[in-house]
């Protein structure tokens, strides 16, 4: 018999709630805690990355160990791996005031311009959302930081434009105004490493702390199940032919918002942008090859497609998949939904689909798109352990156990799973 989820009394919850038929926001957090020792916090990745652990759990549940150079050998022969290729920015810039008091200005999401492309490539001045660190310090005046980029010593300056309890707008401009604020944000900023972590970012973050695919700015979290990944990996999937394909979700600072409402319909899911090509939809509504999501982020990005081709059937502008979406109105084939999507963009001449997803995922949730996925070990109470649960039915604590008790490292920079 499989474990179950907070044991005997969420057990019997299921067997009173089908899945299918339960109020999934009436799931309480509580029954998704465990005992996660500081000691099995991986602070570091391994020297070679794709020597972790890897836990395999198979189609009947049952349970193996292997280490990541072996995934491409476990991949199904009919997968299709699909990846995040989000590129992590140096959101977290540390000014000085003139008396001495250190103010973090960590960016969020461009303002405007509000497209990320432009954003980064804007040049002279950028307005970003912001968290503000030891925000009652900063007054009016704005904030200066030196820099010496290449041969050009430069001022980048930031302005509060506004505030409010859930962050701040920030201007940033700069002289020479010729340089783009991507060049900017890689002087002066740092990456911004989990804080769970607990120790400063380290020059070796840089490398550690992104895919080797990662090419398109605009995260402030890692999806750190691509982390594994190496060329002679990738280059062992090519050789299984098994196809690979990109989409973008920006990972927000929201990933790593804990749950604090007992139940989870009282916890609110942060936006997040995502950017998928017309040709992979299209490829995805043929449905000729199993989907294995590389991360939770590749996970949430391709089950929001389904839920935006259903507003399009809907008549509803595909621009936003609200959190609780997903959980009730008329239910399509994944073919539809995805082909509506495509007839959309189609209609307008769009070669892409950009919108923005706060879609949670949960027990009682419906996979339409996700067969498989790579993924790491999440934090105790975390949406991403919700999602987790909700592919496995339920099954996560028994693979967490064996995790524990087999020296598996956990989180960012921790071991891997693949769950089929």
């Amino acid at each position: 018999m499989l474990l179950r989820p907070g044991g005997a009394n969420f057990a019997l919850r299921l067997a009173i709630y089908p899945m299918n038929e339960m109020n999934v926001t009436d799931i309480k957090i509580e029954d998704f805690n465990y005992p996660l020792p500081e000691e099995r916090i991986a602070s570091h990745p391994l020297q070679m990355r794709d020597h972790c652990k890897l836990l395999l759990r198979n189609h009947d549940g049952s349970l193996e160990e292997h280490v990541f150079t072996e995934l491409p050998a476990l991949l199904p022969a009919d997968s299709m791996l699909v990846y995040n290729n989000t590129r992590v920015i140096n959101a977290r810039l540390r000014f000085r005031k003139p008396g001495g008091a250190r103010i973090e200005v960590f960016c969020l999401e461009p303002v405007a311009p509000a497209d990320y492309q432009m954003a980064f490539a804007a040049e002279g001045r950028a307005e970003w959302s912001c968290f503000v660190g030891n925000s009652k310090r900063w007054k009016d005046a704005p904030l200066e930081m030196e820099l010496r980029i290449g041969e050009q010593d430069v001022v980048l300056t930031a302005t509060r434009t506004s505030k409010s309890d859930s962050g701040s707008t920030v201007e940033f401009t700069w002289q020479p105004s010729d340089l783009t604020f991507s060049q900017i944000i890689e002087a002066a900023g740092e990456i911004p490493i989990p804080p769970y972590l607990n120790r400063p970012t380290q020059q070796s973050d840089a490398d550690d702390y992104q895919t080797i695919y990662s090419s398109i700015e605009g995260s402030v979290a890692a999806p750190t199940a691509g982390l594994h990944f190496t060329p002679d990996v990738l280059d062992a999937i090519d050789r299984r032919d098994i196809p690979r394909r990109e989409l973008t979700l920006h990972v927000g600072a929201g990933t790593f918002k804990p749950v604090k409402s007992d139940r989870i319909g009282d916890h609110g899911m942060h936006s997040e942008f995502i950017s998928v090509s017309r040709d992979l939809i299209a490829e995805l509504a043929e449905g000729q090859r199993r989907v294995i999501a590389v991360g939770t982020t590749s996970v949430r990005t391709l089950e929001s497609l389904y839920h935006l081709g259903r507003m399009v059937a809907e008549g509803k502008t595909p621009d936003e998949v609200p959190q609780w979406y997903p959980y009730s109105g008329p239910e399509l084939s994944t073919g539809e939904a995805l082909g509506a999507l495509v007839e959309y963009l189609d209609a307008r001449g769009l070669d892409t689909l950009t919108a923005s997803t706060r879609i949670i995922i949960a027990p009682g949730y419906d996979y339409r798109v996700v067969k498989g996925m790579v993924t790491n070990f999440h934090q105790p109470q975390s949406t991403l352990l919700l999602l987790v649960s909700a592919f496995t039915g339920g099954d996560w604590r028994r693979m967490y156990d064996y995790a524990l008790g087999h020296d598996f490292r956990f989180l960012s920079y921790g071991d891997a799973q693949l769950l089929l």
